[in-house]
């Protein structure tokens, strides 16, 4: 049972929340300008996504699953089996399925930290900056809108790989929601650009004499 508050403690966390290596003699601006057109090319060359990703909440708890991503807005958190909790992302919202209870909550995509992720067509020179990594081949971006702080904060983490979309791979992210609840994602094994259809999409409402939501 405490299991069970706590990962949904985790799931209430992470939905309403999911400059390297400077060269020397390059102006910061630039190559802060240069890194986010990169990340942006990344996002609107890559139509969708599948990985396994392990969930870290702020109280250190961990959760494990797999991640189904499809450009634009269309995302998937399906969790260990021993959790009995889903989100989706259709579109347009993201909603959070709690089998155990049997109870639905749903976010506009865009009020959530994920919008920037799901978002291809989003300019991240208006929203996002470049954060320090230490290393030429990490990129993190801090991505939040200032005149939105209820939205929350993602900060994306990618690594740069050749075989990847525009030359990057995403690593992960940290949401931070408007109350500062922390959730990290960390993905492996990511495949960009698989076939992914509509009805990966779709879940099973689990409240009495409702349907199937597509």
């Amino acid at each position: 049972m405490i299991k069970t508050k706590l990962t949904r403690l985790a799931a209430f966390t992470f939905v309403p929340a999911l400059a390297a290596g400077l060269a020397i003699g390059v102006p910061a601006v630039a190559q802060s300008a240069s890194a986010l057109a990169s990340v942006q090319s990344h996002l609107k060359a890559t139509s969708s996504m599948t990985a396994d990703f392990v969930q870290t909440d702020r109280n250190g708890q961990r959760l494990s699953g797999k991640l189904t991503l499809k450009r634009p807005g269309k995302i998937r958190f399906q969790y260990q089996k021993d959790v009995p909790l889903l989100i989706v992302g259709d579109g347009s919202r993201l909603t959070m399925i709690d089998y155990q209870v049997k109870q639905v909550q749903s976010w506009p995509v865009k009020n959530s930290p994920l919008g920037a992720l799901l978002d291809p067509d989003r300019d991240l020179s208006k929203y996002a900056k470049v954060l320090p990594t230490g290393s030429n081949d990490v990129l993190s971006v801090e991505v939040k809108d200032p005149k939105r702080p209820e939205y929350g904060t993602i900060t994306m983490v990618f690594i740069r790989d050749g075989s990847a979309p525009a030359g990057l791979r995403l690593r992960g992210w940290v949401a931070l929601d408007s109350q500062n609840n922390r959730t990290r994602i960390d993905l492996s094994n990511q495949k960009f650009n698989v076939a992914v259809a509509d009805s990966a999409f779709k879940w099973t409402d689990p409240r009495p004499n409702r349907r199937g939501r597509g």
